[in-house]
């Protein structure tokens, strides 16, 4: 089997992207090399040479294999399946495959499932800052802080933190009674700010920065309009919100 530099590349896409470097932990197979989590030390991606007898091939030459983890064990089920790819040669468990480093498969393929393994195998907390960009709404109660007041002012203005919300995402202020509807949208320019207030009302140990993007009227996005269309009948803290009142919200 041809060899190809797929192996050095990868190397360098690793330690790029994930900021992981390769350990070798076993004298007897100076070839393997691990790559895990800087928080949770689990490992995401093995890199091997082994005889390709030992996947099943009709060769007794090395070939360079790459181990990652599939989370639906369908998708493995699939994937080995495919020209290159095999059942994960000695961490069977798990939904581990082995992809051949010698061209079988296009390198992009290969780079979508390590991203694959990456986050099967991350922390709570490495997931959530990975996870794309999402939609909340969130309440903002008249009685206590005077949100129209405070956007009239400026633009940007600091907030309580939603768990869950981090920089990026999009929050949707629901204003609660008398006004009962949503009447702004916002972007997260900044969280997890720390900070230590409480009164009778508010309890907060972080918070963030949202910045106004864009104001509704008052009887568009009502509380009786989201519970008969869009099926949101309470807003009591920051909730995600269904695809077709994203769209409408554009």
């Amino acid at each position: 089997m041809q060899k190809t530099d797929t192996r050095e590349q990868l190397f360098a896409y690793i330690k790029e992207k994930y900021k992981a470097s390769p350990e070798y932990l076993w004298r007897r197979y100076p070839g393997y090399a691990v790559f895990r989590h800087a928080d949770n030390q689990k490992w995401f991606a093995l890199v091997m040479d082994v005889p390709g007898s030992k996947l099943g091939l009709e060769t007794e030459e090395m070939v360079d294999i790459l181990n990652v983890k599939i989370s639906d064990p369908f998708l493995a089920d699939m994937l080995v399946q495919q020209e290159g790819f095999f059942r994960g040669y000695h961490i069977r468990k798990g939904n581990w495959i082995s992809i051949s480093l010698h061209g079988e498969a296009a390198f992009e393929e290969i780079c979508r499932w390590l991203e694959e393994s990456y986050m099967a195998t991350a922390s709570a907390n490495t997931k959530q800052a990975r996870r794309p960009a999402k939609e909340w709404i969130i309440p903002a109660n008249p009685k206590y802080y005077d949100v129209e007041a405070a956007f009239s002012r400026k633009t940007e203005i600091n907030w309580k933190q939603g768990r869950g919300i981090k920089t990026g995402d999009t929050v949707f202020l629901y204003v609660a009674a008398p006004v009962s509807a949503i009447l702004y949208k916002c972007r997260v320019t900044e969280a997890d700010i720390p900070i230590r207030y409480e009164d009778k009302n508010v309890h907060m140990t972080s918070q963030m920065k949202i910045k106004l993007l864009k104001r509704y009227k008052p009887d568009q996005f009502t509380f009786d309009v989201l519970g008969e269309i869009y099926g949101i009948h309470a807003v009591r803290g920051p909730r995600g919100i269904p695809d077709s009142l994203s769209e409408a919200l554009k």
